[in-house]
């Protein structure tokens, strides 16, 4: 019973998010479904199990989820984030309007924008484009998807994304952990999707479907919005990603804080230290940008910086709370005793070899049944992070590849029906699950199933 209890929990919460409840509240409520069908105390687990462990992901992440909302909404207020789409999809034109409009998105997530802005900036510009090449809509959705969901998320070396940077803090690792596996993740990714939409795209055009007629939420596209210039336009982009890569390739390695980060008030723990400084930069990267952004292009900002700020902000605190409570949720679960046996399955994957397919597998399924990569990766992390190392010592397996396996794990199967940023992505679109998400969920499996290619592949040509 107690076993049920768990995936009767899990499943609820799963319908539930799918149904548009809201995960800060139905996250305990589920949780307590499973302590109450393990006969545990109901009223402590809530008190002492999963607000404490919602509170400390918020104590650890709270400050890339601020700044990174609030870059994205001075780069979306400033026009800046739609001047870059517009540039490469009026570069591209209609011909290669399936890979105008995933480099948009793709460049606009490497920076650092969240998925939710880019997939608002990139919308009115890609659906002209495709309107014009007379793509069916319903293929948008995984074309926006393809670029901002997958490989900049978490595959490609440096994204400033929380995907990527979430391990830093378990492997004492950087953005730039793997470098080779996630280069070739990239490539797989990006080609292996472009081929498919672009099959998609001829199949239905074959037939005699265009972009149709009588959808929702189309856009109003002006050709004449004042936009800023495209190059200060990438500018604050461009900082996120070269003040992270300074601080942490040149400036933080020679920094020594130990003698002292490790005594009182701070207390840090000196195995973490150099995961702990690597956050360190990306709170720095994100800032600088965020200031930038705000006033690299002051005439064309729709609102003042200071209520730019204040959105950004105040868009951020759902976004975190949603992904704590899942946590929350998480550890709740892992309390349990009968989620001892689910645990030793997890740990048991390949218990001969490396940690990789173990890690891949719990990230994946975790990562899934959350609806959230952030969430799913936090709890697995929390689990069995040390275990994963340790066994990661014991054969010889590299920390920046548990690093980028967890972190490309955690892109994969998240992306089932209930997840938050499809359904955004859908609303966004003017489009149903019926309508898109078959074609999304095609990326979703590309994106896992290239994990563990990368999986077996580096069992046999070990890079790094």
């Amino acid at each position: 019973m107690a076993v049920l209890g768990i995936f009767l929990a899990l499943g609820l919460l799963i319908f539930l998010a799918y149904k548009g409840f809201s995960v800060v509240v139905m996250a305990p409520v589920c949780a307590l479904v499973a302590v109450l069908l393990s006969g545990m105390s109901i009223l402590p687990s809530y008190t002492e199990i999963f607000l404490p462990n919602l509170a400390n992901y918020l104590k650890v992440y709270f400050p890339f989820f601020l700044l990174g909302a609030i870059f994205g909404k001075a780069m979306e207020e400033s026009g800046a984030a739609k001047a870059i789409a517009k540039a490469i999809v009026n570069k591209l034109g209609k011909e290669r309007a399936v890979l105008a409009v995933v480099l948009s998105c793709a460049i606009l997530t490497y920076g650092g924008i969240s998925l939710f802005v880019v997939a608002f900036a990139v919308y009115p510009f890609a659906a002209s484009v495709f309107k014009e090449a007379d793509i069916p809509k319903r293929l948008l959705p995984v074309t926006i998807a393809l670029g901002a969901f997958t490989f900049t998320m978490d595959a490609f070396p440096g994204t400033p994304q929380i995907q990527n940077s979430i391990p830093m803090k378990f492997y004492n690792t950087d953005l730039y952990a793997a470098p080779v596996v996630g280069i070739i993740a990239t490539i797989i990714i990006l080609c292996g999707g472009l081929a498919y939409i672009e099959w998609r795209k001829r199949t239905a055009q074959a037939k005699g479907e265009g972009y149709g007629t009588g959808h929702k939420n189309e856009p109003e596209f002006d050709e004449n919005e004042a936009l800023p210039s495209f190059g200060m336009s990438l500018l604050p982009l461009v900082s996120v990603l070269i003040v992270t890569l300074v601080l942490q390739k040149v400036v933080f390695p020679n920094w020594n804080i130990a003698s002292w980060a490790t005594q009182a008030p701070y207390n840090m723990a000196e195995g973490g230290i150099t995961g702990t400084m690597n956050n360190w930069a990306l709170i720095i990267g994100l800032l600088v940008g965020s200031i930038l952004a705000c006033l690299s292009n002051p005439k064309t900002m729709k609102v003042t910086i200071p209520k730019a700020i204040n959105l950004g902000a105040i868009g951020s605190f759902l976004a975190i709370l949603n992904t704590s409570s899942e946590v929350g949720f998480g550890n709740v679960i892992k309390s349990l005793p009968a989620f001892k046996s689910i645990a030793n399955a997890l740990i048991g994957i390949n218990s001969n070899g490396s940690p990789l397919l173990s890690e891949a597998v719990a990230v994946n399924v975790l990562s899934g049944t959350t609806g959230s990569a952030s969430g799913g990766m936090s709890i697995v992390l929390d689990m069995f992070g040390e275990k994963y190392m340790a066994w990661a010592a014991a054969t010889g397996t590299s920390p920046e590849l548990l690093h980028r396996v967890a972190s490309m794990a955690s892109g994969g199967m998240d992306t089932l029906p209930h997840n938050g940023a499809v359904i955004t992505l859908l609303a966004i679109t003017g489009l149903t699950h019926k309508q898109a998400y078959r074609d999304i969920f095609f990326i979703t499996v590309l994106k896992t199933g290239t994990c563990f290619i990368m999986i077996f592949l580096q069992s046999f040509l070990h890079f790094v």
